[in-house]
Order: structure tokens, then sequence, then C-alpha cells
């Protein structure tokens, strides 16, 4: 991207409308302007703006008004920065253009987002074209670098020349997260990629969630910058304390402001916290919006407004090194502004990015692109074969009657631990056991195009019949299926091929619920509304089935990550966060 697209290109302009001699193309007039810089409350100003950019603030002044200068009168309203999600994963659902709809009525003109599940599913090329999916829309839209710690040795890591292409483009601000456990684990891989985008000027993103003390001095001694993890108020100041940036989740996965928000209460600077949605979901957008929703809600919990917006305004920017573009209202600056109630409603009556209004009264009004994905990208699932009952079978050793086996014990949603548990052998084959609650879960590589599958063994599902299986599988390139019939999993893996990726809920040997998403297999191109439906028919379904998690898929796509301890699995076989190390299925 070439970098004249984020700096001013009228300076000339802007610094005569600044002194009158030319007049402003738009002109917010008798408002009360928030200055995030000051903590001010500024009455009665108005804000003249030329092309893209801010010229100036000041009282009503004629001389700098014309016949042409579009004028909106803002009397009794305040304005604010737009707001700028500094963490959350786009490629995931939704394309650019529904998601995009809902973020701008809301009042973000600003994201920073993650990349790493376009590049295990699409490598490089994935990557570059998700993120010019969001290029040359009517907000700003930035990315950090995938690191690429997988479970999968297949897709663990990213070559330094890729790297390197990715972190001189002016979009990518810095590295994406890194799982700090990664670093300690394999610090001769991690740490000279970590170099490279500190080298480049660029900031390395921080995913630090079981780290304290010591561990934490060390990982935050790497050079890594910020975490996105703390979940307690005591955690996020440890983390203020050593100097990170700190970012508190509200989101379609993570809820964690609450817990955190007694953080206010402490009498610490706030001005290296920061709040994110880590990721919203179709549901979360329709009914909740996105970042607005986060700054209301850290305000109603008795955050300082003032706090509050300059937690998704100026802090964000200068954690990343753009404050000179966005974050604030002050000359040279984007003309990114929202024109709410007062400073206690974050309801945008009116949205302004570049300098052009882009939503009114909580409706977008303005179109943004919809992208034209490769060919490449719209046929990631690269199964060579029809799959069948027998490819989920588990076959014991030679001459067992009884063998102890790992099985994957869900004890949360999101959160697994190693369980070993005894199991018959029936005619050389281990079997589920729906009424011990153990069942079958494969992984299958769809990348690499090898159709390479591991089947294991997952308790605390509660499932009960049927299968349900998705290719938005985390950290690897995989199809995660789990069930208790074999050629229910079989149709299910079958299915997403059909539709070229996404979800799909089996019973009976036929698809009772199915969410179609195309793009790289992870994200939908229909309507926000229709994804939303499909998602609830899904989750629905899949509860039907006896899954006792109030969102199936997400439980599911989890299975294979990196992030979220303990025991996890790829197509290579059951891994295990603590030391990284891949294990076997048996224990002999």
């Amino acid at each position: 991207m070439k970098r004249k697209l984020f700096c001013n290109q009228n300076q000339k302009g802007l610094m005569d409308v600044a002194v009158g001699i030319q007049t402003a193309d738009l002109i917010v007039s008798n408002c009360r302007i928030f200055n995030v810089y000051t903590g001010e409350i500024i009455d009665d100003h108005s804000i003249y703006i030329k092309d893209k950019w801010i010229a100036c603030i000041s009282p009503d002044d004629n001389k700098r008004t014309g016949t042409t200068s579009q004028i909106i009168d803002a009397k009794g309203m305040t304005v604010i920065p737009g707001l700028i999600d500094g963490h959350t994963h786009l490629a995931n659902y939704f394309n650019a253009k529904e998601f995009l709809t809902y973020a701008i009525a809301g009042g973000t003109t600003c994201l920073v987002t993650e990349t790493l599940e376009a590049y295990f599913v699409g490598g490089l090329n994935g990557v570059i074209d998700f993120i010019e999916s969001y290029q040359d829309q009517p907000v700003k839209i930035f990315n950090t670098a995938p690191v690429m710690i997988s479970p999968s040795k297949k897709t663990n890591g990213i070559p330094e020349d890729e790297l390197e292409k990715l972190l001189q483009r002016d979009d990518v601000l810095g590295m994406g997260e890194v799982y700090w456990q990664a670093i300690f684990q394999e610090p001769e891989n991690i740490l000279p990629l970590m170099n490279q985008a500190l080298f480049a000027g660029k900031t390395v993103e921080g995913h630090s969630a079981g780290a304290s003390k010591g561990k934490l001095a060390a990982y935050v001694g790497s050079g890594v910058s910020s975490c996105h993890e703390p979940i307690t108020m005591d955690q996020a100041l440890e983390r203020l304390r050593m100097g990170l940036c700190v970012m508190a989740r509200e989101g379609g996965v993570r809820k964690d402001l609450e817990a955190i928000s007694k953080i206010k209460d402490q009498g610490v600077d706030l001005r290296r916290m920061v709040l994110v949605t880590d990721s919203v979901s179709p549901e979360f957008l329709i009914k909740k919006g996105t970042l607005e929703y986060v700054v209301q809600k850290a305000i109603n919990l008795g955050f300082n407004p003032v706090d509050a917006i300059r937690m998704v305004t100026l802090n964000v920017a200068e954690h990343f090194g753009i404050d000179h573009m966005v974050g604030g209202i002050a000359p040279g600056r984007f003309a990114d502004m929202c024109i709410i109630p007062d400073i206690q409603k974050i309801q945008p009556a009116w949205v302004i990015s570049n300098g052009n209004v882009i939503a009114r009264n909580g409706k977008c009004i303005i179109s943004p692109r919809n992208h034209e994905y490769s060919k490449k990208s719209l046929n990631s699932i690269n199964l060579k074969k029809i799959f069948g009952k027998d490819d989920f079978k588990i076959s014991a050793p030679l001459g067992t009657k009884k063998i102890d086996v790992r099985v994957i014990e869900k004890i949360s949603m999101l959160v697994t631990k190693e369980k070993v548990i005894s199991m018959e052998v029936v005619d050389g084959q281990i079997m589920g056991d729906v009424e011990k609650d153990i069942i079958k879960i494969a992984a299958v590589d769809r990348v690499n195009e090898s159709n390479k599958c591991f089947t294991g063994l997952v308790s605390g599902v509660g499932m009960k019949q049927g299968a349900i299986a998705t290719s938005t599988s985390w950290d690897t390139g995989d199809i995660t299926v789990m069930g208790v019939m074999e050629t229910d999993m079989a149709v299910a893996v079958n299915r997403i091929k059909d539709i070229k990726g996404g979800v799909v809920v089996c019973a009976e040997g036929r698809v009772i619920a199915e969410l179609p998403m195309p793009i790289l297999g992870i994200m939908s191109d229909l309507s926000m509304e229709e994804i939303a439906r499909k998602t609830e028919e899904v989750n629905q379904a899949a509860n039907g089935l006896g899954i006792i998690f109030s969102d199936p898929i997400l439980s599911l796509a989890t299975m294979t990550s990196a992030a979220i301890p303990f025991l996890k699995m790829c197509e290579e076989g059951l891994f295990n966060l603590k030391d990284g190390k891949t294990l076997g299925l048996f224990i002999t």
C-alpha cells in the first residue's frame, strides 16, 4: 500500500483554510468538542474540514464558510473522534461489505484486524486477498501480520520472506498476537520473527493468558507491547505496571470488561488501557452493534467518559504509532468523528470519515465496496476423496483387549484438559460411549491436499446423536468434526466440501442445518441477517443433538487452537499446550 493513502496530501489547502484564505468543504458548527489531548470539553466551537482532513477548530468564522461549504449544525451535541477498534478478527463469519455496514453505523472509523485465519488456509496470497477486501473502503482498516503458531507442523510458522512482504506494507502496523507459551517453547523460531517486526518499527501484539510474575516479565522483555487476555482487574494491573498496553475485551467470544472495570477505582493512569471487541458475531452486530456498545458499557460500569472515549481513540492510536493521523480532533488529522447527544451517550447522530458523512442516526448511508475474491480463495477445501465411516475408525494396537486412551475433556465451552480412560477394544477398534459421554472427534487436513486425518475422543460435550463439522478451525487448516456415528461424521465432512466451507450439522445420515462459508472456508458471502439466521439454526440443531454449550460452533472451532488450554488436536494428533508436544492417542 502506498504511504500517500494515509498521509495529508493537501497541506497547503489546510493551511489556507486555517488562516481564512480558502473556505472549508465541511463545517461542523456550534458544537461541543471533546479534546482527547487535554481532557477538555470545548463549547461553542466549529470544526473546519478540507478534503479528508481537519484544517482547524475555532469559534464560528464566516470567512472560512463559502457557498459550497456543507454545514452540519451540531448545536447542543458533542463531537468525539471516530472510534478505533485496536484488536479484532475480521476473517470471521462475514465479508467486508456486510461487516462495515454495521460498524460504520455505530461510529467505528478505524480498525486493526488480525490476519492469521486467512494465512492458515490461503497462505500469503490468501492474506493479501483478505487485506485487499478492506482496502478502498469508507473507513480505515489496518492489519497485523500473522506469526502463525499452530499445533500442526504443516501450518506452524511463517517464512521470513513472506513476513517481510507484509511488514513492508503501510497498512500492516505490526505482528499479530504471539502466544506466550510459544516464545518459551520455540524461542529459536519465534524471536527472529518478532525481531523482524521490531526492526521494521512495528509493534508485536501479545497473548499472555495464564502468564504472571517472572514468566510475564520475561514475555514482556521479549518485545511484546500489548495484551488483550486479562480477565480480572489484578491481571490488567500487573500488565499495566510492566508497561504493556492492556486491551479489555467485550465482544462475541470474550466478555471481560465488567471484571476488569474495577481498575477504575485503583487511582491508576488509564492512558495505556484500550477497549476492544476481539471479534464480534453476526448476532452481536445485529443486536448490540460493535465498538459503540463496548464504550457505552464502560461508561455504564462507571468509567469516566473521558477515559472511556480515550480508550477507543487516542490510546489506541498512540499504541500503534498512528496518532498523527487518527485518534483525535486536531489540525492535520483525518476528519474522522462522531457527533453524539452528549459525552455520556455513545449513539452517533452523524458519523464522518475522511471528511464525508457516512452514517446518520444509526444507519449507514453509503455502500461499502464489495470485494471479488480470487478463485483460489473461493475454492479452499482441497479434499481429494469422498470420506466414509471407515476414515474415522480408531484401530487399537494388535492383540489388545483393553487400553488406556487420552481423551480431550471439555471443562468449559473453550477450555479442555487431558483425561485418561481405560477403553474396551471391540473387533480391534476403539468406539465411543454415549452413555459415558465419550464421542469421536477428528481433524482433517483440507489445505495440503493430503486428506490426512486424525481421530480421537472427546468427553464433556453431551452429544447423543449425529455429527457437527466446521472448516473454521482455529490455528490450523483443518476441518474439525465430532459425532456419535461415523457415518454422520463422513456426511458432514463431505458436505463441507460440497458447500466450499462452513459449518454442517447431520443426523441419521442427512444434513439438518448448515452455514455455507465459501470465502477461504471461513467467511460467508451471505447478508448479515442470513448469516445470523443460519448460525442460530446450526447452533440450535447442534443443541438438539445434545451438545450442552451455548455456542457449539465456537466450541468445536477452538478444539484446534494453540491459544486456549490445555489438550488440543490437529490432523497430526493430540497436542499438549503445556509443553508444546504432540501426543499419541494411546498410553502403552
